[in-house]
């Protein structure tokens, strides 16, 4: 079952953990891994809502951008709190032709790590190619990550059915930004090109410890599995996305993204530095398994609306395959791998490390 070591070192958060943006409720307890080789790395991917994912929402479609957005940014120090003033957009394309018109809506992110603060929205003007907002899109964060990312503002057409078509879209390099410059910007929107999404530094680290305990099942003519123990005992050092934060940490045996492969520590209120000391135990693992399944751990920042994806580890063989399909996560660095291999050599024993985290690859399956 899941259990945790008490830590008294940091004040615990006394409200229900769960968050509103990247998962559904849960139910904390053991998890059984007996159908783990049952489903195939591909077929598992499908299902890969809870795990790490990046969500690109929207139809790129062929509608030639044109117009421009005129707004402006402020970062309000006593709020430390970045403020996109939205203010209108101008003859923008017209994703329906027979009318000439559209339903634009305008949609901010933050890159290189738009899953940590999430996108913002406006609403949505009806019938017009000449939008005026007037909306502010708030982001809590600290000056000093602000000047690690660009700003992205992206305008579309918001169609039925959920198929929104993308109208164009301009960038702001904020690490050479001029915050005391707070008056209108006329920017001539432009076609979308992705970004190359390189992983940011100074992510943190996590001390783990991990161990197998193989044949631990003692029920006759029953096939010997054994269990993995997930020992979560620190972070260090976590990216202070806003003024203070609240992390926990999430855990998955991949490829079983269910409900029952998800555990979680608590949360940690206001701490950069969280000692969980909690461990998770999954059983149903045979020998065979090993080779094949990948300990994914992502700390997370709860905030009031949502969950902001800090870092994580993969902690596996690393070999890019599961059960003979191909899969991007399967893709451990040498260290986490070196860790992985400790483990199976050394059969109920702890074995431990300091792993750096990482912005962890999406899965191709996930973006489609």
């Amino acid at each position: 079952m899941s259990k945790s070591v008490p830590s008294f070192l940091q004040e615990e958060d006394p409200d229900r953990d769960g968050d509103s943006t990247y998962e559904d409720s849960y139910s904390r307890g053991s998890s059984s891994m007996t159908n783990l080789t049952h489903s195939s790395g591909m077929a598992s991917l499908s299902s890969l809502s809870g795990s790490v994912m990046t969500i690109y929402s929207g139809d790129l479609g062929n509608i030639e951008v044109q117009g421009n957005i005129h707004f402006s940014i402020n970062y309000i120090q006593k709020l430390r709190e970045f403020h996109i003033f939205v203010a209108e957009c101008r003859d923008l394309a017209a994703a329906d032709l027979k009318r000439g018109r559209s339903d634009p809506y305008v949609k901010s992110y933050l890159v290189p790590d738009k899953a940590n603060l999430g996108k913002r929205k406006t609403s949505v003007k009806k019938k017009t190619l000449n939008p005026t907002f007037n909306e502010i899109l708030r982001y809590r964060v600290r000056m000093e990550y602000l000047r690690t990312q660009t700003l992205i503002l992206s305008v579309w057409h918001h169609g039925t059915f959920g198929r929104n078509s993308f109208l164009g879209e301009v960038d702001v390099d904020l690490s050479k930004w001029d915050f005391d410059h707070t008056q209108m910007n006329y920017l001539i929107l432009k076609a979308r090109t992705i970004p190359t999404l390189a992983p940011s530094t100074g992510r943190g680290e996590m001390k783990l410890a991990i161990r197998f305990m193989p044949q631990i099942n003692s029920i006759k003519d029953a096939p010997n599995t054994g269990e993995i123990h997930i020992w979560v005992k620190e972070c260090k050092n976590l990216p202070l996305i806003r003024a203070a934060i609240d992390p926990y940490v999430k855990c998955f045996v991949l490829p079983d993204t269910s409900r029952k492969s998800r555990q979680k520590t608590r949360v940690l209120r206001r701490t950069a530095d969280p000692v969980f000391n909690h461990t998770m135990v999954y059983d149903g693992i045979r020998d065979a398994d090993l080779s094949e399944a990948c300990v994914e751990l992502t700390v997370w920042d709860r905030d009031r609306l949502a969950s902001n994806l800090l870092g994580g580890l993969r902690v596996g063989a690393g070999t890019g395959k599961s059960y003979g399909a191909l899969v991007d996560w399967m893709d451990s660095t040498s260290n986490e791998a070196a860790l992985w291999d400790r483990m199976m050599a050394s059969p109920n024993q702890w074995v431990e490390d300091v792993l750096p985290l990482r912005i962890l690859n999406a899965t191709k399956t996930a973006l489609k």
